[in-house]
C-alpha cells in the first residue's frame, strides 16, 4: 500500500483511509462495472439467452487492468457517463478472441445498469469495512463506560457547570448514539439492490426471459433483486447517504467533547500521544486535537453532501438527467470522509488517556455549588421545595461572593445544620452520591452494545 493510490497524496492521508480510496478509485469503480458485464453474461447463459461458449471470453475481458482509465475518461467527457466507452472497449477487447462472443457484451442492458449495479458492489464492500471500523469503536467506548462508570466529573449544560455525572455515562452516550447509527446503516446497507432494467426499466430486450435474467443475475453478483428497477427511485442512495450524515454528527460530537476536554484549562482527557502527533510548528508545548479536527470538520463537510445527494433524489421520468449524474462524485466523497473519522475516532477512543484526578479537581472548581441541587432536594424533604430553594440560593450567593465552600456557608445555618446535620451534609458534598441512575444507564447501554456486536458478528 502506497499513497498513490490517492487522489490527493497530500491530505487523503488525513481525511481517509487507504481502504476508502481503494474502494473508491478510478480502478474500483470500473471494476464493479466490469463484475457486473461478467455476471451478466454468466446469467444470460445460464437461462439460454446468450451461447455458453461466449462467457469465457467475457469473463477475461472483465479486469480493470486491461484498461487505459484516462481514455475511457476523455471518452466519457463526450458519451456523457463512464459505461458507454467501458462497453466500447470491453467489446473490442473480447472481439480479439473472440469475435462471435464479443456479440453478446452487455447483451439487453443498459449504462445505468452497469454503473449502478457496480456502485452496489463498491458500496457493500465499503460499508463491510466502515462497519469493522465501527465495531472497535463501539468496544472501545464500551470499555471506557464499564471501566470508569464510578469516576466522577463535572456535567456541563450551555458549556457551564451543571451537576456531577460520571465519565463512564458519557462515554455510554456516545457508544448509545454509535449504536443507532450502525443499525440505520445496516439497514441501508440491506436495500443495495442490484440494478437491471435495460433502456426504459422493462427489460424489453430480453423478451420473455427478463425476469429469469435478472434472477440469475441477483444470485451471482449476491445483491437483492429488487421489485422492479430502481433507474429514477433514488430513495436507496438518499437513505444510505442520510445515515453517513448522521453518523458524520456522532463522531463530529466526539471529537467537540474530547476537544473541550482537552483544553489546557480542563485537561481531562487527552488524544494518544506519539511522535510528530498534534504538535506545532512553532510552539514546542502543544498537544493538539488532530483526530477531533478531523471529526469536526467531518460534521462540518458532511451535510453539504448528504444535501446534494437528497437534492438528486428527484428524478424524470424513467430515468433521470442531471440528478444522477450529481451521486457519482458526491456519494464516494461521504464515503471517504466518514472512513477517515470513523479511523480517526477509533484510533482516539483506545489510545485516549483520561485524568480522574483532574475531572475530581474539576469538581470542587466552584467551591461545593455543583452540589446545591443535592442540598436543595435534601432540605426540601425538611422545609418545603421552595424554602429549601430559596434557602440554598441565598447561602450560594454568600459562598460565592466570600470565596467560601458552599458546605462550610450551609453549615453556619442553625436551620439548616439542625435540618440534616452535619454528618448528612458531608454526604451531600460527595460527587459520587449525586449521580442518580447513571450507572443504570450504563448498565442498559452496554447490554444494547453487546446484542449489536452478538447480531453483526
Amino acid at each position: 500500500m502506497t499513497a498513490t493510490r490517492h487522489a490527493d497524496p497530500l491530505l487523503d492521508p488525513l481525511f481517509t483511509t487507504d481502504a476508502a480510496a481503494d474502494a473508491f478509485s478510478p480502478a474500483a469503480r470500473l471494476q464493479g462495472m466490469l463484475e457486473f458485464e461478467a455476471a451478466l453474461a454468466r446469467a444470460e447463459a445460464a437461462v439460454g439467452v446468450i451461447p455458453a461458449r461466449a462467457v469465457p471470453a467475457i469473463e477475461a475481458a472483465c479486469r480493470a487492468d486491461l484498461y487505459d482509465l484516462t481514455a475511457l475518461g476523455a471518452e466519457a467527457a463526450l458519451a456523457g457517463n463512464t459505461a458507454i466507452p467501458m462497453v466500447k472497449h470491453l467489446t473490442r477487447t473480447v472481439k480479439a478472441t473472440d469475435e462471435e462472443a464479443s456479440r453478446y457484451v452487455h447483451w439487453g442492458a443498459t449504462s445505468q445498469d452497469a454503473m449502478d449495479s457496480g456502485l452496489m458492489l463498491q458500496l457493500r464492500r465499503f460499508l463491510d469495512g466502515l462497519d469493522t471500523d465501527l465495531a472497535a469503536l463501539a468496544d472501545g467506548l464500551a470499555d471506557l463506560a464499564d471501566r470508569h462508570r464510578s469516576t466522577p466529573m463535572v456535567a456541563r449544560t450551555w458549556l457551564q457547570h451543571a451537576l456531577p455525572t460520571t465519565f463512564g455515562l458519557k462515554a455510554a452516550g456516545w457508544l448509545d448514539a454509535l449504536g443507532r447509527d450502525r443499525q440505520r446503516l445496516a439497514a441501508a446497507r440491506d436495500r443495495l439492490a442490484l440494478q437491471f432494467g435495460g433502456a426504459a426499466g422493462t427489460l424489453a430486450a430480453l423478451g420473455d426471459a427478463g425476469p429469469a435474467v435478472a434472477e440469475a443475475l441477483a444470485r451471482d453478483l449476491d445483491l437483492p433483486l429488487p421489485a422492479l428497477p430502481w433507474h429514477g427511485s433514488r430513495d436507496r442512495i438518499a437513505e444510505l447517504a442520510s445515515a453517513l450524515g448522521i453518523l458524520a454528527g456522532t463522531l463530529g460530537t466526539l471529537g467537540r467533547d474530547i476537544s473541550l476536554m482537552m483544553q489546557m484549562e480542563v485537561a481531562e482527557a487527552f488524544e494518544p500521544a506519539a511522535p510528530g502527533r498534534g504538535g506545532s510548528s512553532t510552539m514546542p508545548h502543544k498537544r493538539n486535537p488532530v483526530s477531533c479536527a478531523v471529526l469536526l470538520s467531518t460534521a462540518i463537510r458532511a451535510p453539504a453532501l448528504v444535501g446534494g445527494l437528497l437534492a438528486a433524489q428527484v428524478q424524470e421520468h424513467e430515468r433521470g438527467l442531471g440528478g444522477w449524474h450529481a451521486e457519482w462524485q458526491a456519494l464516494p466523497d461521504l464515503c471517504r470522509l466518514l472512513a477517515g473519522a470513523a479511523r480517526h475516532a477509533r484510533e482516539t477512543v483506545a489510545g485516549l488517556t483520561v485524568d480522574a484526578e483532574r475531572m475530581r479537581a474539576n469538581l470542587d472548581l466552584t467551591r461545593g455549588l455543583i452540589l446545591a441541587e443535592a442540598v436543595t432536594m435534601a432540605l426540601g424533604d425538611r422545609m418545603g421545595r421552595m424554602a429549601a430553594h430559596s434557602r440554598v440560593a441565598e447561602a450560594s450567593r454568600r459562598a460565592s461572593s466570600s470565596a467560601r465552600p458552599l458546605r462550610d456557608v450551609l453549615g453556619e445555618d442553625a436551620e439548616v445544620a439542625q435540618a440534616l446535620g452535619s454528618d448528612a451534609l458531608d454526604l451531600l458534598f460527595d460527587p459520587l452520591n449525586y449521580t442518580g441512575s447513571a450507572s443504570h444507564f450504563i448498565d442498559r447501554v452496554l447490554t444494547d452494545h453487546k446484542q449489536t456486536q452478538g447480531r453483526q458478528s
